[in-house]
């Protein structure tokens, strides 16, 4: 992989920076949690706060639009005013959100709640990944310390499906937002006391023309997947949300070329490496984040599963995901060359999918939903963890945070993709499926149709793993030597680049 570094500077490393991953992991473990927390204590809420079910999508979609719109921003703003500082702000200001949507009477607030969550997030989650990058330079541990973080970004999804029904089962959904304050203080009184950051650069600029572009661009497509997954694809919203994005990335692309200092430098993401890894990441979160959406639906609607026990169904997955990051992927990835490692991952994941594609309405966990999520947990873990290291590789310092941000971006889009699209997919077949078997619409036919309907949709997120697979095969070809090299320390910060060089899981009924 190219290096965007000077050379090794003989810094000791900091004695306490494992106590740091710990406090770096506990915020990233936040984040991604509340990504899906919600969606099983969503009827609770919609039913508490009198929602209407066209509205009820904004609890998740709020979030995620301000969390994936955002992230580019939240980066640079981490690489100018310094990583410990925006890491600090994002777990307060994600802390005073998460509380002021917990004691929400009505759903204007509760949205507007999660939309500031997802703010916040955009600012705490590349300041996360960078304060990694920067603390572990030295191969082997960097190897380890990217290994829990791989697991804790595969992992946290479940995790979050699991806290949401004990939760939500035995206190009240609101304290699927309440639980975020302890964690936050925590985290808060750690980075205080073990973290170090001096990346700050006062003389550098924020892009802000490029801030809005990129920003602007991210919203319009994320908002458009999200507005797909309601009013279908052919919606003039939607082509105009999807267009108008896709134009305003491509001229933050060019303005990028010409901003003097540049918020996302082009040379960040040209790099093969680092853009093979980033697209892996994007197609392996399309497909698992549609798991999570059919697979929540069919345990609880479908078999009648509580939430507490839909949350614990994921345990094993969650269990796989780790074993796959820290005892598979960073053992090798210094041994191994990346695509050793991502391909295996994706077929793995994807052959967990299939599985669960042949589900039938009859209780079929330990046959077909226990074997597949262990599959996909063992695949996802490989995977999440071996991209993250590549993409964050190899990265000047100051530009760290717009490599951390860029890699968020991807799985912020692969899971708006996966839950809009595969979602839509769903429901247009199992309403072919009604269509062609006509009848009186008892609960046993509602469920044959959907469950056809997510199988189908399960066909579609295998063929995006196995893409993903010949994406990381062609596109990352990185030898083992290289990856090796990877954590070298970063040297000194070198001039700033020139301008050339720069749910509700319900709604699938």
């Amino acid at each position: 992989m190219a290096q965007d570094q000077g050379g090794p500077m003989d810094t000791p490393p900091d004695p306490r920076r494992w106590w740091g991953l710990v406090v770096i992991g506990v915020a990233q473990l936040m984040v991604v949690l509340d990504m899906t927390i919600v969606n099983i204590a969503l009827p609770s809420a919609q039913a508490d706060l009198g929602m209407t079910d066209g509205n009820r999508q904004w609890v998740v979609t709020a979030y995620t639009l301000a969390f994936g719109g955002l992230l580019l921003l939240g980066g640079r703003i981490a690489d100018l005013v310094g990583r410990k500082r925006t890491f600090i702000i994002g777990l307060i200001g994600f802390a005073a959100a998460s509380g002021l949507g917990g004691a929400a009477g009505g759903p204007g607030l509760l949205f507007a709640a999660r939309a500031l969550q997802g703010v916040f997030a955009a600012l705490l989650a590349p300041s996360a990944l960078s304060l990694l990058t920067t603390t572990f330079t030295d191969p082997k541990e960097r190897g380890k310390a990217f290994g829990v973080f791989g697991a804790i970004a595969g992992g946290g999804a479940a995790i979050g499906l699991i806290l949401g029904g004990v939760l939500t089962s035995y206190l009240d959904w609101r304290w699927c937002l309440y639980v975020n304050i302890p964690i936050a203080a925590a985290a808060v009184a750690g980075a205080v006391v073990l973290l170090h950051d001096q990346s700050r650069h006062p003389q550098a600029r924020l892009d802000v023309p490029g801030a809005i572009l990129g920003s602007g661009g991210l919203l319009a497509i994320v908002y458009g997947f999200s507005e797909a997954e309601s009013r279908g694809w052919g919606d003039a919203r939607v082509i105009s949300l999807l267009a108008a994005g896709v134009v305003l990335l491509a001229v933050f692309a060019y303005w990028q070329t010409r901003a003097r200092v540049p918020l996302l430098p082009l040379h960040v993401v040209r790099d093969r490496q680092r853009a093979g890894a980033m697209l892996t990441m994007m197609l392996a979160t399309i497909g698992m984040f549609g798991m999570f959406l059919f697979l929540t639906y069919y345990l609880q609607r479908v078999q009648g599963y509580s939430p507490v026990r839909t949350g614990l169904s994921y345990l094993p997955m969650t269990v796989a995901m780790i074993t796959g990051s820290t005892q598979i992927a960073a053992r090798l990835l210094g041994r191994l060359s990346p695509r050793t490692l991502l391909v295996p991952g994706m077929v793995v994941a994807a052959a967990g999918l299939l599985w669960m594609a042949q589900l039938e309405t009859r209780p079929q966990y330990l046959s077909h939903v226990l074997p597949g999520i262990i599959l996909l947990g063992l695949g996802m873990g490989v995977v999440f963890m071996t991209s993250i290291s590549t993409a964050t590789a190899g990265v000047a310092p100051q530009d760290a945070g717009a490599a951390s941000a860029s890699l968020n971006t991807a799985q912020q889009v692969g899971g708006s993709i996966g839950t809009a699209l595969l979602n839509t997919i769903a429901a247009s077949v199992s309403a072919r499926y009604l269509l062609h078997h006509p009848g009186p619409p008892v609960k046993s036919l509602i469920d044959e149709a959907s469950v056809h309907g997510f199988n189908v949709a399960g066909y579609w997120a295998v063929g995006s793993l196995l893409l993903g697979a010949v994406v990381a095969g062609v596109v990352v070809n990185a030898p083992a030597s290289a990856v090796r090299a990877m954590g070298a320390p970063p040297g000194p910060p070198p001039v700033p680049p020139s301008r050339d060089a720069a749910e509700s899981t319900e709604s699938a009924r």
